[in-house]
């Protein structure tokens, strides 16, 4: 097998979270409805605002790897819901389905073989798409750590 072949293996692997932990699958889709608004001491958010964090830096990322009309929101807080909780029922499994179709460009970005993952992307700042594609799967597997921790705290 060719270097950059297994090398987008192993990216793809990575950002689909297989590896060291649990799955974003079990952990996301199957998340307590009960626990999902819930405010834990010593954490500042909910699980509700870090699932919206990871859901919004992460399209950020894809867009600005793809796109160079793409103007990212302001940091920090253009990263974070501005609520604590869902604005409805469905907003939970609205933001984990669309999770879900960014992590799958991403996938399928990193996963083509027209994309050049070391060249610096023409309208950033020296950022490949192999460093985005690692910085998504670093945040999405730090706040997944986050969201599993809270939900084994409050199942207790």
């Amino acid at each position: 097998m060719d270097s950059e072949k297994s090398l987008r293996e192993h990216l793809v692997n990575l950002l689909q979270g297989h590896g060291a932990h649990m799955s974003y699958e079990e952990a996301l889709s199957g998340y307590p409805k009960e626990l999902r608004n819930s405010k834990i001491p010593k954490f500042s958010n909910t699980p509700w605002k870090i699932l919206e964090h990871m859901r919004i830096a992460q399209w950020d990322i894809l867009r600005f790897s793809i796109d160079p009309e793409h103007v990212s929101p302001k940091f920090p807080n253009g990263y974070w819901p501005e609520n604590e909780t869902p604005p409805d029922e469905n907003s939970w499994g609205n933001s984990v389905n669309t999770f879900f179709e960014e992590l799958q460009k991403m996938q399928v970005l990193v996963e083509d073989s027209s994309t050049n993952l070391l060249v610096p992307i023409p309208h950033g700042t020296g950022q490949t798409i192999l460093r985005e594609a690692l910085l998504v799967a670093d945040h999405n597997a730090y706040h997944l750590g986050q969201l599993i921790v809270m939900q084994r705290y409050l199942e207790k």
